[in-house]
């Protein structure tokens, strides 16, 4: 291992597609074996057969509701594709169970799955993990069972809903693919996401005459608006762990080490804001260095919507740890008589209760090169055995055509419960790319085999993305609330994104048509099929 160093660079998302080692160690055998350096690079027909993907399944939920409207039981029954081998086989399709049957009360929950080995490509880690697979069957049979017993969906999902102080009943019994701890509900903001996202959709207007034919000359065009409610994890509880060192420099400033890596996600930011927070000094003055293994510390990764969270945890026990030190030698020696519990880091100085201030690059000179002659530096590490969950409502507005059954997504809006968002505006990137890319799942992208497994389309043309022209509107709340466990109230964004475009475009689809769409992506074809279906 001491002669082994990973570097990374500033490199694109990863979004699961780097959690696994596919190319690198390839790369190190031939290097090794020629003694040069080796680029190993995928072909694009090669990304699609043998990268990752996401798993493919078949769900069937059943569902016992009691006459006030309360679940009484779910049983959830999964049939997953994992491809020719076992990747994440086992542990997508445990999280996919545990998030179906944890986004309301229930008085029973049952999950059985069969993983299935076939000869297509072998699906993986990808942003989400289970849940929009899981949320999609969920979101969609929810509004089936409301329209069944004639409640309001919002309504019905309201009265069922988890509730801050719950216990998340699943995480005990599942866990990680085994046996998990026990967590409860410790912040929920689900009810003013759903408010919040209801009064910028104008959902009301839904009921107003002539909402459902837009365009008077052309009434085969069809609009509806869709609701989705989520929830998801921050971290996997007492496996995830980051660390973190920090120095003072004769300057002032600090020298910040994370093992956390930044794939795009701003985490190298986040962390040094939350370093910076901490020791009252501007973002400038905190120099972070990130995912070098010989000299940054250890960090499990970027995965598991987990780095603020769990690597935040870190650094901010690290900045408390070096905080308390500044103080200590400032009270020592800089300022004497001042009560160490009462002194405060503002503005780049140690500040006293009585107006007396001394710089934190006085504190640094003085203690590295005067009296002690120590240098001022913590490293910290964090894990937790808690995963608070983000909620978020998510809500779709779409045009179809029940001619054609081209659907044309006009709008998508998010507001989202991530506790206190760290840095608003990278918060709102996350989930601006995520509801993209659940757009194209929900929607256009899919993979199409032929009866022996071969893949019929391994390049972008037949396997349809959107395009910048063809993005509908996109608009992000942040909901905020307060996490206890979290740094400065913090908990996840990241996958949440992904877990409820597609339910609610599905349930767009029928708001305007009347017509379910129970497979994705809800293509022209299905669409159009689904149409001909109900009218037969």
């Amino acid at each position: 291992m001491r002669r082994i160093r990973v570097i990374k660079p500033r490199i694109g998302g990863g979004f699961g597609g780097k959690q696994e080692v596919l190319l690198e160690d390839l790369c190190a055998h031939l290097t090794i074996a020629t003694g040069r350096p080796v680029r190993f690079e995928y072909t694009r027909a090669q990304e699609f057969s043998s990268a990752r993907s996401r798993h493919p399944q078949i769900i069937r939920v059943k569902t016992a509701v009691r006459r006030d409207g309360t679940l009484a039981a779910m049983r959830i029954k999964t049939v997953a594709d994992t491809g020719a081998y076992g990747t994440h086989g086992l542990t997508v399709q445990m999280v996919s169970g545990f998030r179906g049957l944890s986004t309301y009360r229930l008085g029973a929950a049952e999950f059985d799955c069969d993983v299935v080995y076939t000869n297509k490509p072998t699906p993986g880690a990808y942003r989400g993990y289970g849940a929009p697979q899981a949320l999609f069957a969920l979101e969609c049979h929810l509004e089936e069972i409301a329209a069944a017993i004639g409640w309001d969906p919002i309504e019905f999902k309201r009265k069922n809903w988890v509730r801050a102080g719950d216990e998340i009943m699943m995480a005990r019994a599942m866990g990680e693919g085994r046996e998990g701890f026990a967590q409860w509900v410790t912040s929920n903001g689900l009810e003013e996401c759903v408010q919040e996202g209801m009064r910028a959709m104008d959902w009301e207007r839904k009921t107003l005459p002539g909402f459902h034919t837009p365009y008077p000359d052309r009434p085969h065009i069809r609009r509806g608006l869709g609701v989705a409610l989520c929830m998801h994890g921050t971290g996997i509880a007492g496996l995830d762990m980051g660390a973190a060192s920090l120095k003072l420099n004769d300057d002032g400033s600090f020298n910040l080490l994370v093992g956390a890596t930044d794939l795009g996600t701003g985490s190298d930011t986040v962390l040094a804001q939350i370093c910076a927070e901490t020791l009252g000094v501007p973002l400038r003055d905190i120099i972070i260095f990130s995912s070098d293994t010989d000299f940054t510390p250890f960090d499990t990764g970027a995965y598991a919507s987990s780095t603020t969270y769990i690597s935040g945890g870190a650094v901010l026990k690290a900045a408390e740890q070096v905080r308390d030190q500044i103080i200590e030698h400032a009270v020592k020696h800089l300022l004497p008589g001042a009560d160490a519990e009462r002194v405060w880091l503002e503005d780049q100085h140690v500040c006293a209760p009585d107006g007396r201030k001394v710089s934190l690059e006085k504190v640094a000179l003085h203690a590295t090169h005067q009296a002690d002659q120590h240098q001022i530096m913590a490293t910290a590490s964090h894990m937790s055995y808690v995963s608070p969950p983000p909620f978020a409502a998510q809500f779709v507005e779409a045009d179809v055509d029940t001619e054609t059954g081209q659907v044309t997504v006009n709008r998508l809006l998010m507001a989202v419960d991530c506790g206190v968002a760290i840095n608003p505006l990278t918060a709102a990137g996350q989930v601006e790319g995520g509801m993209v890319q659940a757009l194209g799942y929900a929607h256009c992208e899919e993979m199409v085999y032929d009866d022996e497994g071969r893949l019929l389309n391994p390049r972008f043309g037949p396997y349809r993305i959107y395009q910048a022209d063809e993005m509908p509107q996109l608009d992000v709340i942040l909901v905020q609330t307060y996490e206890p466990s979290g740094p400065y109230g913090a908990k996840a964004i990241a996958e949440i994104p992904k877990d409820g475009v597609a339910p609610a475009l599905a349930n767009a689809i029928y708001d305007a048509t009347g017509v379910r769409i129970r497979q994705l992506p809800c293509t022209p074809e299905r669409v159009w099929r689904a149409l001909q279906a109900a009218s037969a």
